[in-house]
């Protein structure tokens, strides 16, 4: 993302409206920021350029892909592998069932988001891809209840 964008508040605006409905047609989002349908592409395009939009995703729910178990792991690699610490996010982000990887900082090297078919489909990808492998010391699986997304950053 460059450095130097400014965002006033019809770029805020922008923000808020695509967050919550990042569907929201053109023609809709300028009516509701009050601005031509002109200005209202050129800007989100600008946002676009300029990293600050990286994308629009579909928020798909993982029970609906047969997927109803959903779990944190945490993951702390092997002194040896640090050196290779930056290719393991790709690495882990390819397994089945992940959802998202998070690189750290603290004691844990990575967090993995999990979807699973059942309690034991999570076991076995913990074992198999994971405590199986002598790149990973460790791993701590915490089961998600529910998950409820934030408002985000605008």
């Amino acid at each position: 993302m460059r450095a130097d964008v400014g965002l006033d508040e019809v770029d805020h605006e922008i923000l808020r409206v695509l967050t919550a409905d990042a569907r929201t047609p053109n023609n809709v989002l300028a009516a509701r920021l009050g601005v031509a349908p002109s200005t209202c592409l050129m800007r989100v395009r600008r946002l676009q350029d300029a990293g600050v939009i990286r994308g629009f995703h579909a928020e798909v729910a993982p029970e609906a892909l047969g997927r109803p178990l959903q779990a944190i792991v945490l993951v702390r690699l092997q002194a040896h592998a640090r050196a290779r610490i930056g290719s393991f996010a790709q690495q882990f982000a390819a397994l089945p069932g992940v959802v998202n990887v998070f690189f750290l900082a603290g004691v844990n090297d990575f967090q993995l988001h999990v979807a699973a078919r059942s309690a034991d489909d999570l076991r076995d990808f913990v074992v198999r891809n994971l405590s199986a492998s002598r790149d990973v010391a460790s791993t701590e699986t915490n089961l998600i209840f529910e998950h409820c997304r934030g408002s985000d950053l605008v």
